[in-house]
């Protein structure tokens, strides 16, 4: 078998912008379900983050096997696994009529939605070449903001219309249309004599990653972000419908917000590209991050209850998210080249466990206030900022030889 060209089509491009699409359909597409599946299925405040977390933790675990098995077995047939995986855990979902098999359907479809978020990156890596990578990665982000800005509002319509899972019905019509398109655009862009040898160690591999601190910086970064996002997001949801009495689809129409930050930031990354150093942009990020949660400490702490409190905080996070993540993507890949797949696959993890261990903490410790929701998003945002300073450090002690 060939290599993948080095220049992809755009319709390749395309298409793996499309796969990026399949976890908001998993995680954003739900926000708006938590309060409507709580009242419908009488649930407590941590069972109900539960139905959410739950998805997130095994989306988390599912990328470390999707990276290694990618690097050993190849890109798509890995990929596609996945996304049948998804289409399965949809179809549980909408049939749900107790809160186990919800739970059970939730984290069949963030398992096989975990192939799409850890392989696009992986992908994008085989195929285009590294001057572009930086750029190519923050193009296909901004694309996958496409998906967290109409996935809440077209959730809040279809319960407010239809009820909680006809969701689960437009994700399956979604995900089937996505699944069709990989299979026949994305060809093979990992060849044979690229991948891991069946007596190389997979394990080898994580703790040669693990091993360096840069990586581990680059990929904590991105995850203590996550957190502190994620946090926010599920905390709105709940807050906007119990303690300012607002419809899913009001919640839905702010919550474009988010992901209008985020595909801020990745413009800035994709316009600067390789002229500011990967180092300097992952700590400009987390420095905004940090900043952002404080200034939404104090207004909070003022009393001041508005929609607007919360979700224009969050357009910040996730400009941070936006400014640092592809840089900190790229830096954790490029610390062992033949171990990308990987890479990408531990960088996902710390994203989506991060994010989902601050939500369920924020289901433990909600009181229909703001200031729980507060305080993880601040423990979050002090963490990202101590790790994206680590490799700044360290290139400022050993700089590259001239």
């Amino acid at each position: 078998m060939e290599s993948a060209p080095r220049t992809p089509g755009k319709v390749f491009a395309l298409a793996l912008g499309l796969v990026a699409l399949i976890t908001p359909l998993a995680v954003h597409l739900f926000f708006p379900v938590i309060p409507a599946v709580k009242v419908a299925l009488g649930l407590s405040d941590a069972y109900a983050y539960l139905t959410f977390s739950i998805a997130l933790f095994g989306m988390a675990f599912a990328t470390l096997f999707y990276g290694s098995l990618s690097d050993r077995y190849g890109r798509r047939p890995v990929l596609l696994s996945g996304l049948a995986l998804f289409l399965v855990g949809s179809v549980i979902s909408a049939m749900a009529y107790t809160p186990e098999l919800l739970v059970l359907g939730r984290f069949v479809q963030a398992i096989g939605a975990g192939s799409g978020l850890a392989l696009v990156r992986a992908i994008a890596r085989d195929a285009y070449r590294a001057e572009h990578l930086v750029k190519a990665i923050a193009y296909l982000t901004m694309f996958g903001t496409l998906g967290p800005m109409v996935s809440p509002i077209i959730g809040g319509v279809l319960i407010d219309a239809f009820g909680w899972r006809s969701v689960f019905g437009f994700a399956l019509a979604a995900g089937g249309a996505i699944a069709l398109t990989a299979y026949w655009v994305i060809h093979e862009t990992h060849p044979p004599a690229s991948r891991t040898k069946s007596g190389e160690s997979v394990l080898g591999s994580y703790v040669a990653l693990f091993s360096r601190l840069r990586f581990n910086a680059f990929v904590l970064t991105s995850g203590f972000n996550t957190g502190s996002f994620m946090v926010m997001a599920t905390a709105s949801a709940s807050l906007m419908t119990e303690l300012l009495h607002r419809p899913a689809t009001e919640f839905g129409l702010y919550f474009v917000m988010f992901p209008a930050g985020f595909f801020f930031g990745n413009f800035v990354s994709s316009r600067i590209g390789n002229r500011v150093s990967t180092e300097t942009m992952v700590l400009a990020g987390s420095m905004l991050a940090l900043a952002t949660v404080i200034v939404q400490a104090i207004v909070l702490s003022y009393g001041v209850l508005s929609p607007l409190a919360f979700f224009i905080p969050g357009a910040f996070i996730t400009m941070a998210q936006g400014i640092s993540m592809p840089y900190a993507q790229v830096g954790a890949m490029a610390e062992i080249p033949r171990f990308a797949g990987t890479a990408a696959g531990i960088g996902v993890f710390m994203q989506n466990f991060f994010a989902a261990l601050f939500s369920q903490l924020y289901g433990l410790f909600a009181d229909g206030t703001p200031m729980p929701m507060v305080g993880i998003a601040v423990l979050g945002g002090v963490l990202c900022l101590a790790s994206g300073t680590v490799p700044f450090v360290l290139k400022r002690r050993n700089p590259p030889p001239v």
